[in-house]
């Protein structure tokens, strides 16, 4: 007999899928062999053999030797952590104030905030960044902790509608319960919302560290300064205006990976958890 021609729609369709899953890893995973092998290569040894030639020796340590004493990698990890610290501490206070007022009160210029916001996102960043370096410039906030913070801090679209999914389905009676206690609005705040929106803090704190942690612009733009190098500018100390030292570079990427590696595997249940519990209320 022959197949149905539904059968052979359904193999088909399962070949395209696993298919183009398969291209999506190997596109992913074809930089990272990249760089892995080449971190392990001398600067002769780079030079003179190919890029996907593997090292001679995965024993060779000291391009990772390098990076951490001329990069200074344990300072702009102490820098990162700083950054980090001060940026999500204010970011999630901020995002979670806004999201209560938007979610548990109704005032005239509700639905305008929450257009702001969705319309912000349409909106390029790198179009507005001549006003918010002269901002910036002006508040005397360059060249310091605090520039590259005060633009983290601000609440995006994301993190206020995950927020307002957990919010809508805490009970008002607890509100109310409180209110007749003579609780006021920041006791009912701090005592009553904000723990019950653990589950999507943990969410949008985990991807925001990643978001600073990742990001080499804002640094770049706003703290050029080398005592204040973060983990992704340290790595443009190999880089010059002509050549590069790729091989410190890909030894530099692989120890800035780990800690999002490591970061990523412990907590990724978190992630999933937090998204998908939001997306179901």
């Amino acid at each position: 007999m022959k197949p149905s021609n539904g059968l052979n729609k359904k193999y088909l369709s399962s070949y395209l899928k696993h298919g183009s899953a398969l291209i999506a890893v190997l596109v992913i995973l074809f930089p990272l062999y990249m760089i892995f092998i080449n971190a392990f290569k001398g600067n002769e040894e780079y030079i003179t053999s190919g890029l996907f030639d593997m090292p001679n020796s995965f024993l060779y340590w000291k391009n990772f030797k390098v990076v951490l004493q001329i990069g200074r990698m344990g300072q702009a990890f102490i820098n990162t952590l700083i950054l980090i610290s001060m940026s999500l501490t204010f970011y999630l206070i901020l995002g979670t104030m806004l999201s209560y007022a938007l979610g548990r009160f109704e005032f005239k210029m509700k639905k305008l905030i929450l257009g702001l916001y969705a319309m912000a996102v349409l909106i390029p960043s790198i179009t507005t960044q001549v006003a918010t370096f002269s901002i910036i410039k002006n508040l005397g906030l360059f060249n310091t902790f605090y520039a590259p913070s005060l633009l983290y801090i601000g609440s995006d679209i994301v993190q206020i509608y995950l927020y307002l999914q957990f919010i809508k389905n805490i009970p008002y009676e607890l509100d109310e319960s409180a209110m007749i206690e003579g609780a006021s609005l920041f006791t009912i705040y701090r005592k009553i919302v904000l723990p019950l929106l653990a589950p999507a803090t943990a969410t949008i704190a985990i991807l925001k560290t990643l978001g600073i942690y990742n990001d080499i612009y804002t640094p770049y733009l706003y703290m050029p300064s080398p005592k204040l190098g973060v983990i992704s500018t340290t790595l443009l100390r190999f880089k010059g205006t002509h050549s590069a030292q790729w091989n410190m570079i890909c030894a530099g990427i692989l120890i800035v990976l780990l800690p999002t590696v490591i970061l990523y595997l412990f907590l990724q249940k978190y992630i999933f958890a937090g998204i998908a519990s939001g997306a179901v209320k």
